[in-house]
């Protein structure tokens, strides 16, 4: 049977991994976070597709094709996740079509400014893992591998 694919969707500011806020977002840049969220994903026979993006309207696309392609996602908006209405209502369509959308963060949004204490998106994700630096990304992976009927 063919693997699962999963879209692995980054929004702002994430493709300055490594040299953004060491000390908040680590020192692996987004290449070798694409590197380790792949090779798990392969592990877990899933396929995963590592994108980042900085424009909203992109990152609204990538999720219109997850619903078209019958993909899960692993979603990190980034700044959208606080105030993107446009992204939450392109989410909400992944669980709608009975996919898995599962919101990350590298960081835990709580302890830092209040503004990150709110999200759009967490209202319509399947899960949400924050705080766990890039292991958020392999738990949602293996959430999502979870998640699938047995007979793959």
């Amino acid at each position: 049977m063919p693997e699962h694919r999963v879209l692995v969707l980054n929004g702002p500011n994430l493709g300055r991994l490594g040299a953004r806020q060491p000390e908040v977002y680590g020192s692996m840049t987004l290449l070798e976070l694409g590197q380790v969220v792949t090779d798990q994903a392969e592990k877990l026979g899933l396929t995963a597709e590592v994108r980042q993006t900085d424009g909203e309207a992109e990152l609204v696309s990538w999720l219109h094709e997850a619903v078209d392609t019958h993909s899960d996602v692993v979603l990190n908006p980034a700044a959208f996740t606080h105030y993107s209405y446009a992204l939450h209502d392109a989410a909400v369509l992944v669980p709608e079509a009975g996919l898995t959308l599962i919101e990350v963060h590298i960081s835990n949004p709580y302890a830092r400014e209040i503004f990150r204490h709110t999200s759009v998106i967490s209202s319509v994700a399947t899960g949400v893992i924050m705080g766990l630096g890039i292991d958020s990304y392999l738990l949602a992976l293996t959430a999502i591998a979870k998640r699938l009927p047995s007979s793959r």
